[in-house]
């Protein structure tokens, strides 16, 4: 199972920022590297958008639960974000596959959900918010979610969905997602407040017992 080592989990990862930006090479990237660089990206997508666009862009800005706190294209970018979400859970489900193991998403019951919804914000998502928000400022959700609907049809998303979610998850399936000796599995155990604690020493103290003891 690729999300149960830490090597093929950092590997899946690359493989899905190279699916999303297959003009980058992830390869030997850490975790926060490929966080960085993906937040970077996303960004320009904001920025080339307006300018193809001519819609005002100031960043985004979301209250969940006040849809309608925030500007056009704002309300129009989370119309599509909810949009994929739902997209990615059905597909996600009809595989089989746990919607609460993600790659780079994590403490979520839809993390692999945000992962595989994600793989297409720039490409489909972004683009489309901000072509819905140059047409009329009225009406943004549902202009946005009938738009989508649409797109995903002509692009024939979810069968490509399928695809990009068995190629990442099956053996020898993730491109750009192969290990390194660079990457060493490192077994950690879980401890409170999401912190791991080295493996291989006994915790339990008290007398004949050190923190350094082996546990076996």
């Amino acid at each position: 199972m690729q999300w149960a080592n830490v090597r093929s989990r950092l590997g899946v990862a690359r493989a899905m920022y190279r699916l999303r930006f297959p003009d980058e090479d992830p390869a030997g990237l850490t975790r926060h590297e490929l966080l960085g660089r993906e937040g970077r990206r996303v960004k320009d997508c904001y920025r080339a958008q307006a300018a193809r666009t001519g819609v005002p862009w100031r960043g985004r800005r979301y209250t969940p639960g006040d849809f309608t706190s925030r500007d056009a294209v704002n309300q129009a970018v989370t119309a599509a974000a909810q949009c994929m979400y739902g997209i990615a859970h059905a597909v996600v489900a009809s595989l089989g596959c746990s919607p609460a193991l993600g790659f780079v998403h994590s403490g979520h019951e839809l993390s692999f959900v945000l992962d595989v919804a994600d793989l297409y914000k720039t490409e489909i998502g972004i683009p489309l918010a901000f072509d819905i928000a140059a047409e009329d400022e009225e009406d943004v959700g549902p202009r946005t979610r009938r738009a989508l609907r649409d797109r995903i049809n002509e692009t024939t998303l979810l069968d490509r969905c399928v695809e990009d979610i068995k190629g990442l998850l099956l053996p020898g399936g993730a491109p750009g997602g192969t290990v390194s000796n660079e990457d060493p599995d490192v077994v950690t155990l879980q401890s409170d407040g999401g912190r791991a604690v080295a493996a291989g020493r006994n915790y339990g103290g008290g007398e004949g017992y050190s923190d350094v003891e082996a546990s076996w």
